[in-house]
């Protein structure tokens, strides 16, 4: 089984990179954040049309997740209000369209998209913890009541060490990788996630993003921001995490390159 993340920045903008990369990397499973499209103008029957079940939570021009499945997912619920109620920060929270999950052949899938938190101690970096904590309670929440493998993937927009970006130098008050963050994402895998990627690579140097700016991927000045966590089991199931830079090579691609783990 083969499951990828990819933030794609505009599904309809890089409809045409999805379709030519899931043609030749047909994954089980792809989950896509940053969608920027209501969910009645997602191009659904492009993915239809390759054996792919949608799932999506949506927004215009902002946001929004999606799940692409070749399995029809079951207990499929969209924020955080399905799990930890009606109550009002939880509502506030969902009017951003950054979480979807499903269950497939037993395994939970957690699709995110964090927020940026664009600058140390904005509002957004205070909504982003805010948010981060939120997640932690949802995620704990989802392991108590309905015990299960778990796959957490999507953009973190947290790098969570120092060899997860290319030039960690004076990065400690930096937006992606101050040490608040870093502490958040560390409490939520503390549940019991781990990182794929890491079991197979732990050399500095491999990046998900790079900045359209300053000639960034052409220079491989990246950051690791796109993770894939795993509960034990499939930890011990994981056989190979990888990131796929070929679509940031094309014209006007993603800023973010697909992330896949194979269990």
């Amino acid at each position: 089984m083969k499951i990828a993340t990819w933030n794609v920045n505009s599904i309809r903008i890089r409809l045409e990179q999805v379709i030519n990369w899931l043609q030749e990397n047909p994954v089980d499973v792809l989950c896509l954040q940053e969608t920027k499209v209501v969910d009645i103008d997602f191009p659904k029957s492009a993915f239809e049309s390759l054996g792919y079940h949608l799932y999506q939570s949506g927004q215009k021009a902002y946001n929004g997740v999606a799940i692409l499945s070749r399995i029809p997912l079951t207990e499929v619920s969209s924020g955080f209000t399905p799990v930890l109620g009606t109550e009002d920060e939880a509502l506030i929270l969902d009017q951003q369209k950054r979480v979807i999950t499903g269950v497939m052949a037993g395994i939970r899938i957690i699709n995110l998209y964090v927020p940026n938190g664009a600058s140390v101690g904005s509002e957004k970096y205070v909504y982003k913890l805010q948010w981060l904590k939120r997640l932690r309670e949802y995620i704990g929440l989802l392991l108590q009541k309905q015990p299960a493998e778990l796959v957490v993937c999507g953009d973190f927009n947290i790098a969570l060490e120092d060899r997860d970006i290319h030039d960690p130098e004076g990065k400690a008050n930096h937006i992606m990788a101050s040490e608040p963050e870093r502490e958040a994402l560390r409490a939520i895998l503390n549940l019991g996630l781990t990182d794929a990627f890491r079991k197979f690579t732990a050399d500095a140097g491999h990046f998900s993003w790079w900045d359209y700016r300053a000639g960034s991927f052409r220079r491989n000045l990246g950051w690791r921001i796109d993770h894939l966590y795993l509960t034990p089991e499939l930890y011990k199931r994981a056989i190979a995490c990888t990131i796929d830079s070929t679509p940031r090579k094309l014209p006007k691609p993603s800023d973010h390159a697909p992330v896949i783990v194979e269990l």
